[in-house]
């Protein structure tokens, strides 16, 4: 049971190259689209639940910050679709990689920084010393501040793997048990498997909040920028 704990971590490969592209392709494919004046009752929840999660996030900015509302909702969507994706059987979840979830945040981090930067370059310096420091703690300050500002791409990635790595290994613990004690002990595998079950639905919530919550802090660093 414990040698293929992490097997379910390891990219896939097809004839030796890398697959992990080709998965990371496919959550789009399954987001229904409308050729019709009408739409059906499928696309007209998910629209509704695009323009509800697009007006939270974005009402707190103005108008410069909204002009990232496209990327903060593709980037929602995608995360959320890769993460329920990942819970089916025999599945690869790209957003178990560290260096998949710090492609994505190094590149969005840096946008809003950089747009801070350009656009409020007093602002945006004076988050490195708060007022009234005193003089001899201003180094030590603008030290800290500034590895604060440098970490936050690194805590919105490992915050997304920790959780849904920790989520898939409790589920295979509690799977291999499961299995293990079918053959042993009927009353404790009945126990298990609702245990299983109420842990997947859990999984199921966890995959759509972390969703939001990688682009919700995505969308604080840019307010703080704008």
């Amino acid at each position: 049971m414990n040698e293929n704990l992490f097997a379910s971590f390891i990219a896939p490969t097809i004839l030796g190259l890398p697959a992990a592209v080709l998965i990371i392709l496919f959550p789009p494919l399954l987001i229904p689209t409308s050729k019709y004046l009408i739409n059906n009752r499928l696309i007209t929840t998910q629209q509704w639940l695009i323009k509800l999660t697009s007006k939270q996030m974005m009402t707190m900015h103005n108008t410069k910050g909204r002009t990232w509302s496209l990327m903060l909702v593709s980037l929602i969507i995608f995360i959320a679709t890769t993460n329920l994706l990942g819970l089916l059987p025999h599945s690869f979840t790209p957003t178990t990689q560290l260096s998949m979830n710090l492609a994505m945040a190094i590149p969005l981090w840096a946008g809003a920084v950089i747009m801070g930067f350009r656009s409020k370059i007093k602002n945006a310096l004076a988050h490195f010393l708060p007022q009234g420091t005193p003089t001899p703690l201003i180094p030590m300050l603008v030290i800290i501040e500034t590895i604060s500002l440098l970490i936050q791409p690194m805590a919105l990635a490992v915050r997304l793997t920790a959780n849904i790595t920790a989520g898939h290994l409790l589920m295979h613990l509690i799977g291999s048990a499961t299995l293990a004690m079918s053959t042993i002990n009927l009353p404790s595998t009945l126990i298990s498997f609702t245990i299983l079950i109420l842990l997947t639905i859990l999984e199921i919530a966890v995959a759509l909040i972390q969703a939001y919550v990688f682009t919700l802090l995505v969308s604080l660093y840019l307010h703080d920028n704008t």
